[in-house]
């Protein structure tokens, strides 16, 4: 993915390198900015005849400079709103702390933030500091482990791991990674298992180890993940679908409503204030987790092996628990 380095970020810390008379010149403006020569050649040619600036090249220092100190750049059409949205990115950014990438992010937001002049420079007081985002409890992943998948992810290149399931020992296995998937916390790779012979979901946590092989793969035509996933209920899905039916009583109708929990969802509201949430999922797994999270606000009606398996685990869940 081409990275996001709009043009008028660039003539800013242009700007700010010449005005702070570091004597940059195409290759060392490049080089931090990790931009090509020919671009920043293109940036300067369009500062000197398009925007009037008055730039010069000193051959002793080998690098431009300002011949008029008290020259600005044009005002830049920049809203607060524009400001704000940066600043929250910036906080959202909280959720990928503890992996490789999370450095890299906070490295171009510097490099955007930095460029602009002070003017419009976003504040960190005032409404800004009223804002905290709270990450989702995030799973521990191996640094050699999430950088080897991305990079398997990124060049279509076929990815042996040892993979751990929950009580399990550990077992190799060759996956081709399609897709990545970030939810709730954790990092996913779905792809073709070529031990099991079919699409499979992998989480990056419980990967112990992993290696880049030599082979290369093509995805197949007919792999569409939004279809694959437009009907799972969470992170999980599977071949068919099947309709749910669940009640909500009163006192959890008004938040139930507040949401929408899944792209098929209708609602049916009674007469005494509960509601009947109705949706059609691939998988139950995640789903009746969530069900069970309601306590006894929830109750399934639908499909009869639903039922029975709420009904057993809240029975099992109550049996655990002594009698006083």
């Amino acid at each position: 993915m081409a990275k996001y380095k709009p043009q008028h970020a660039r003539l800013l810390f242009i700007d700010r390198q010449i005005r702070e008379k570091w004597f940059p010149n195409c290759s060392t403006l490049a080089e931090k900015w990790e931009a090509s020569v020919s671009t920043i050649q293109r940036d300067l040619d369009y500062m000197r005849y398009e925007l009037d600036a008055p730039l010069k090249y000193s051959a002793k220092e080998r690098g431009y400079y300002y011949t008029e100190e008290q020259y600005q750049l044009p005002a830049l059409n920049i809203r607060e709103s524009d400001l704000f949205a940066i600043y929250l990115a910036d906080k959202l950014l909280v959720q990928y702390e503890g992996t490789p990438i999370y450095d890299s992010l906070c490295s171009v937001f510097r490099k955007i933030e930095d460029s602009l002049p002070d003017k419009v420079a976003p504040r960190s007081g005032n409404d800004q500091s009223r804002f905290t985002v709270f990450p989702p409890v995030a799973t521990v992943i191996l640094p050699e482990v999430f950088e080897t998948v991305l990079a398997c992810l990124r060049n279509s290149m076929r990815l042996e791991i040892e993979y751990r399931n929950p009580g399990a020992t550990p077992v190799w296995r060759q996956v081709d990674p399609y897709h990545g998937v970030r939810f709730e916390g954790d990092w996913y790779v779905v792809g073709y298992c070529h031990l099991r012979g079919e699409i499979r979901t992998f989480s990056l946590a419980r990967i112990v180890s992993a290696r880049k092989l030599k082979e290369q793969f093509v995805i197949p035509e007919d792999f569409d993940f939004r279809r694959l996933s437009a009907s799972q209920f969470g992170i999980h899905w599977g071949r068919g679908e099947v309709e749910v039916q669940i009640r909500f009583a009163r006192p959890a109708a008004a938040y139930v409503r507040e949401r929408i929990w899944h792209p098929s969802q209708s609602i049916t509201d009674n007469k005494d204030g509960s509601l009947v949430l109705t949706l059609t999922v691939n998988h139950l797994l995640e789903l009746k987790r969530w069900i069970l999270s309601w306590g006894e606000m929830a109750q399934v009606l639908k499909p009869p092996g639903l039922v029975e398996e709420v009904k057993n685990t809240a029975q099992c869940m109550a049996a655990s628990y002594p009698t006083t």
